[in-house]
């Protein structure tokens, strides 16, 4: 028997470009790169050289905090080289592959005959611990913690985002076993989060655990939005999520006793002449989605991840490690002739119901736009509007636990929700924000404030 909430709050943005349902032949690129920045509050230890041969799943770094949990090559190859930034601060690793894919290998049983001690070993010697992130904070869960519960959002609602359930159909045997560790780790506290849409022949229905079924529009298919209305985060209430994708490679790894980061990605977007589905590792660079061509002559933003929430990475960038979609937009460098102000603009979205375009649905017509990265003005001053509420459906006062933020106050943040929000959870409301203030780094700040005040 599964729960159901019908959260009322949000807003569906309707892209051009959903990845068509079909997949292309599997990629094998030239490059790939392990990014630190894929973690928060991780400071990287390097544990390997240039030059250092590597298997899949061979440790490359480590976090200086906790040296168990370490992060593995997804190819076997070659270190080519170490990219560092400003203050040398580590960026990337980068390896060349070999085309061989050898693999490390793991001692791995049916999770049942493993004491949660050796499980927890398994899984941090693999590199599979960073798919487990901990709430609050949104950093890798830290191996010695016992969670309250563990929560896994089997859709995701962000604009253009893939299909759980095409992309995962063929992931039964894997999606079992990785449900299997999980209560290994947290017996009879794994939580499920479905769609109200998710079809009935998934293969999410036919997975064991406690079923929560979300209706309404994006952000519902966030964890933390779920999380708020099954089992909420706080300073004393640990949980952990997992993406389906991570559910499928621990299970691979206990099917298989090896570390395995295929994942069948979403390439979306208006700027492309076609999209759809393609298999390659994480870390895998963006040039090696050469089947999927972009239009000519027009200038495009590659992101790794989600329009909302996803890291631009430029075409040389990489595949991010948590990512399942790769998404091209036009870049939004020209201006329009009297802007917002234009009687009609049936070409353009509005949150606010500013154009006429808001009336399609109710015409029985379906509206899909080719929206740009223009953010169409700067940062202004903040103003008070109450419409951070009405795209968020969770009883968190985005205005106030922002102003808490700037100002530094620590206390207020914590009775005001910090522990319940990441940044994904706040990018519909930097979305629609009038005065263009970058919310989700405001409230990246708030929680790298709270991790320096609670050590």
């Amino acid at each position: 028997m599964s729960t159901c909430y019908k959260l009322r709050k949000g807003l569906d943005i309707p892209l051009k470009g959903q990845a068509a349902m079909f997949v292309d032949p599997p990629v094998s690129g030239t490059l790939y790169e392990l990014k630190p920045a894929d973690f928060k509050n991780v400071i990287p230890k390097l544990l390997v050289h240039e030059g250092d041969a590597v298997l899949a799943g061979s440790p490359v770094y480590c976090d200086k905090a906790y040296p168990e949990i370490v992060f593995t090559a997804p190819v076997s190859g070659t270190v080519s080289s170490i990219v560092r930034g400003e203050k040398r601060k580590l960026t990337g690793i980068r390896i060349v592959p070999d085309n061989k894919n050898n693999k490390a290998v793991f001692p791995v049983g049916a999770p049942e005959d493993l004491a949660p001690g050796s499980v927890r070993e398994i899984l941090l010697a693999s590199g599979c611990w960073p798919y487990i992130i901990r709430r609050p904070y949104g950093t890798p869960a830290r191996p010695e913690e016992e969670p309250m519960h563990i929560y896994i959002s089997c859709f995701d609602s962000a604009p253009l985002a893939p299909d759980y359930d095409f992309a995962f159909a063929a992931e039964e045997e894997a999606l079992q076993m990785g449900l299997r560790v999980m209560e290994r780790l947290c017996p009879g506290k794994v939580h499920l989060g479905l769609s109200d849409k998710t079809s009935a022949h998934s293969v999410f229905h036919r997975l064991p655990g406690k079923k929560h079924v979300f209706s309404g529009p994006h952000p519902a298919g966030n964890p933390g939005i779920q999380i708020h209305h099954v089992c909420p985060a706080g300073k004393d209430r640990v949980i952990w999520t997992l993406s389906p994708l991570g559910l499928v490679v621990i299970g691979r790894l206990f099917l298989q006793g090896t570390y395995d980061t295929t994942r069948l990605v979403a390439v979306t977007g208006s700027a492309l002449e076609r999209t759809g589905y393609i298999p390659c590792h994480a870390g895998a660079q963006i040039t090696s989605l050469t089947g999927f061509l972009q239009k000519n002559g027009m200038e495009i933003r590659a992101i790794s991840g989600n329009p909302l929430t996803g890291d631009t990475v430029g075409e040389d960038g990489f595949l991010g490690f948590h990512h399942q979609q790769v998404t091209f937009l036009p870049e939004g460098y020209n201006r329009e002739l009297l802007g917002w102000a234009r009687p009609l603009r049936l070409h353009r979205f509005s949150a606010a119901r500013t154009y006429l375009t808001f009336l399609a649905p109710l015409l029985g017509k379906t509206a899909q736009f080719n929206l740009d990265t223009n953010t169409n003005g700067g940062p202004r001053a903040f103003v008070m509007t109450g419409d951070y509420q009405k795209v968020l459906p969770m009883d968190i006062f985005v205005s106030h636990l922002l102003k808490a933020t700037l100002a530094g106050e620590v206390e207020k943040m914590e009775k005001l929700g910090i522990y319940e929000v990441l940044p994904e959870d706040v990018a519909l409301c930097e979305f629609i924000c009038s005065s263009k203030i970058e919310i989700q780094d405001i409230v990246q700040q708030g929680i790298d404030l709270m991790i320096k005040e609670m050590q």
